[in-house]
């Protein structure tokens, strides 16, 4: 049969529509195969210039379109053609959104396969249970009078059988058994309460939802564990131990190999990203942009942010899910909301829509409340008596993992990026604290006294445990348990007495690749406190879940509301239609030329206004570390040459530090031996021992030596001089290629090159910024490597971004955003410019 040799006819009836895109897999057995089809700091503010929303098409660059709408394609509202062989009809599910299939062949995988995958859904509907009995339980049928010994209970022992004796009373202590209720009694006073058995039954129809929700999810995800064990060959036992790096390799061979036909055009691994990430690339831009998270001035200065897990189901409710999102099924952003002259009609109704959502929220905010407080307390009510100081440990806020993550990112990579950014980070903080010696001193001491306390109340405890049964006593164990360990986190800690903080702040900024920053000179208690923002304190955390039920509302109307227009904007001009994946935030693109900053070493590559720039070098990093994490993956146009321009700058004050007397970076030959080293077992290890090469000077963030971004350079040129070594391109922006021949240790050397490029952009921003400012003495390091001086061709002026790297010629006017006119614009700065020039006397449009 021909189509056990070649994948089998698709007749396309449309170019673009993702939707209308089939996807067949053709497995490697004649007789099986599976047929999927789809159908159908504030940096933003009032600056959102008023401009048409710009659609990437694949289609006939001469077609006009009216009104600036998306003209429909010949044949769109056909169905493709597809060739399903009978047998398979009843086995296997079609599948309708090619988001979730690939979000579904990444959670699969995350959550290490089909039979953890159904235990812990398993356990989580058996906890929900638990939960809800057992407060029940301690509600009605526990008679605390006993328990708590506040009425006697009388033992009774009748006499021995055939003698007439009364029974023999013994009071004993009280026993777990004596405080329960019997059944009958308990079912009583459960029925007695309205309320409750209102509250049980919206429980139970909340956990049928959740039951019938994940036999949905199960059922899907055996579908995607046999495409697991058929297609791609893994089983199901060996899904954890394959990186996913390596199943995304198998998919795009599958499609190259002909088992996966996806229309119009091959898939990349970019494709997969922006479908998996189609939202959480929004979230990032928001935060980006100073949309998120919410914030709250304080009284005494400075602003309190927001951003629990509460207030992100609400706007993933708001923006991209459910019935009043914006996005009208997953991966389609309405036209309405693409035109400008409907964007405040549209602010309007996202008004009404947010105030809805709010009083929602305040209606369910006592059953929430209660049961994040339950939740809460069987969580870490035991770890708290175990472990007292957990809650002063710190981790990663919600909002360092939308701050710190760049497009494209996948949860798992930046994961793993912030547990190794975690250490010199909270060492950091521990160091650059304001120094508080008198509160070190009564710190000190008062652990003195409540270990003292302590030890003699455990001593007596052990001697005799009765003493618990004494009032009072297990609490004022636990009670000195705390205080002690509150005591001794205001106690430095030795072994970090005289480090440098600006050492561990370059060594966390090596693995988080952004820092906190504000324009002008860098502030180290500013960036202090910020860090502390970032990775705050488990008790800080837990606390603003807590009141996530009473702050969301609160967020929904007093900082989102009053935005309504600025978000609307927002989607407008930052989305843009790729062909065969759908519309998606154009900072994914991860596009120079339309979002990149100057000050981050794209000056002469972007074409950005101020307000299209993405801040903090969000771009250009997210650019390389995705060139770097899929060195198979060739990047378009302008980002390419953007990333020749860095490896030839990188190559330069490679070559500058090399003429410096005395110091000269490690030759291959004799430097470290990265690809020999087996010793070396983590991205951490590798780019510590690059940082204390002898060669490097005294390296701080804020550059005091003539060129410290020159050793940075050099450790780059050593890391790409010893890849070469194993056949690899020198090239330091693509790291990968044939002759791997230890891959765990190549991708360390990704990694730890990725912290080098981010270390060694940010030491140019700040050259650039300080000699912007004025303010450093010394001699500025030359720009030796120009870049590109030749004119931009007509194709350049024209280039439209695909995912794939490819490009197509468009007719749309390029966006403009920047200061000129502001007070006369539409909050302030959105603006419409149909020419390349900026002209500021050219009237805006007022849309």
């Amino acid at each position: 049969m021909a189509e056990s040799q070649c994948c089998c006819h698709l007749e396309r009836t449309t170019s673009v529509d993702p939707q209308k895109t089939t996807a067949v897999f053709l497995l490697k057995e004649p007789a099986l195969m599976w047929s999927l089809q789809n159908s159908p700091g504030l940096r933003m503010g009032p600056l959102i210039p008023e401009q048409d929303y710009e659609r990437l098409e694949d289609c006939d660059p001469d077609r006009d379109c009216d009104n600036n709408q998306d003209s429909p394609l010949p044949g769109e509202d056909q169905e493709p053609l597809l060739h399903v062989p009978e047998g398979l009809r009843g086995s296997w599910h079609h599948i309708q959104n090619l988001d979730s299939f690939f979000t579904m062949l990444y959670n699969y995988h995350q959550r290490n396969g089909f039979a953890c995958m159904f235990l812990e859904d398993v356990f989580q509907l058996g906890q929900f249970v638990f939960i809800v009995t057992f407060t029940t339980f301690l509600l009605r049928c526990v008679d605390y009078d006993v328990l708590f010994a506040n009425r006697p209970v009388n033992h009774t022992q009748p006499g021995a059988p055939g003698f007439h004796q009364t029974p023999r009373i013994f009071h004993n202590k009280v026993t777990l058994s004596d405080a329960i209720l019997p059944a009958a009694q308990c079912a009583q006073r459960v029925r007695s309460s309205s309320f409750l058995i209102f509250l049980l039954l919206l429980a139970s129809g909340f956990w049928l939802f959740r039951l019938l929700r994940s036999l949905c999810n199960l059922l899907n995800y055996w579908d995607i564990r046999t495409f697991y064990r058929e297609a791609l060959y893994i089983p199901p036992e060996d899904v954890s131990k394959v990186p996913w790096a390596e199943i995304q390799s198998r998919l795009l061979a599958l499609q190259r190999g002909g088992g996966l036909c996806v229309l119009p055009r091959p898939l990349t691994e970019l494709d997969v990203h922006h479908r998996i990430l189609r939202y959480p690339n929004y979230l990032v831009a928001l935060a980006n942009k100073g949309l998120l998270p919410a914030r709250c001035p304080l009284p005494w200065g400075g602003s309190a942010t927001f951003l629990s897990q509460g207030l992100a189901l609400n706007l993933d409710l708001l923006f991209f899910r459910g019935p009043i999102s914006l996005f009208r099924g997953s991966w389609a952003l309405p036209n309405t909301y693409k035109r400008n002259c409907q964007r405040r009609a549209l602010a309007t109704r996202l008004r009404r829509t947010l105030l809805l959502l709010a009083l929602a929220n305040l209606a369910l905010c006592p059953l929430v409340l209660a049961w994040q407080g339950l939740h809460a307390f069987f969580s870490y009510a035991e770890l708290l008596r175990r472990e007292p100081g957990a809650l002063g440990m710190r981790r990663w806020s919600r909002l360092a993992r939308l701050q710190l993550r760049h497009f494209n990112e996948l949860p798992h990579e930046l994961r793993a990026r912030l547990a190794r950014a975690y250490r010199p980070a909270a060492r950091y903080l521990q160091v650059a604290a304001p120094p508080a010696p008198l509160l070190a001193l009564l710190a000190r001491h008062t652990g003195f006294f409540a270990g003292a306390l302590l030890a003699v109340l455990l001593v007596l405890t052990v001697y005799d445990e009765d003493v618990l049964a004494v009032g009072h006593v297990l609490t004022t164990v636990t009670g000195l348990g705390v205080a002690l360990t509150v005591a001794r986190c205001f106690i430095p800690e030795e072994e970090l007495l005289g480090r440098s903080p600006k050492s561990l702040l370059q060594a966390a900024l090596a693995h988080m690749h952004y820092l906190p920053e504000e324009p002008g000179p860098i502030s180290e208690t500013n960036t202090y406190h910020k860090m502390s923002q970032l990775l705050q304190y488990k008790a800080v955390s837990l606390l603003e879940e807590l009141l996530s039920p009473v702050l969301t509302p609160l967020a929904l109307l007093f900082w989102f509301r009053p935005r309504a227009l600025e978000f609307i904007d927002f989607f407008r001009h930052f989305t843009v239609d790729v062909a065969g994946v759908g519309d998606v935030c154009s900072f994914a693109l991860m596009d120079v030329k339309r979002h990149g900053h100057p000050q981050w070493l794209s000056a002469g590559q972007t074409e950005a206004s101020v307000s299209q720039r993405a801040e903090d070098g969000k771009t250009e990093l997210s650019l390389m570390r995705f060139s770097l994490a899929h060195p198979r993956w060739r990047p378009p146009g302008h980002s390419s040459r953007f990333l020749e321009q860095l490896r030839g700058r990188v190559q330069q004050d490679a070559a500058l530090w090399a003429a410096t007397p005395v110091r000269s970076p490690p030759t291959p030959g004799q430097g470290p031996s990265f690809l020999n080293d087996s010793t070396t077992s983590s991205p951490e290890t590798l780019l510590a021992s690059l940082l204390l090469l002898p060669f490097l000077p005294s390296r701080e963030l804020s550059p005091v030596a003539p060129c410290p971004a020159a050793a940075t350079a050099s450790l780059l040129a050593s890391i790409s001089g010893s890849t070469s070594q194993a056949g690899h391109d020198q090239s330091c922006v693509s790291p990968g290629g044939p002759g791997v021949r230890n891959p765990a240790l190549l991708s360390e050397l990704a990694s730890a090159e990725m912290s080098l490029h981010a270390i060694y952009l940010h030491e140019l921003h700040q050259q650039q910024q300080q000699e912007q400012w004025g303010e450093t003495s010394a001699t500025p390091l030359p720009r030796i490597w120009p870049s590109p001086q030749r004119p931009l061709t007509p194709e350049d002026e024209t280039l439209i971004w695909h995912s794939d790297g490819t490009s197509s010629s468009s007719s749309s006017p390029r966006q403009q955003w920047g200061p000129t006119g502001a007070s006369n614009l539409p909050l302030g700065g959105w603006q419409e410019e149909g020419k390349v020039q900026k002209e500021p006397e050219l009237s805006p449009s007022s849309g």
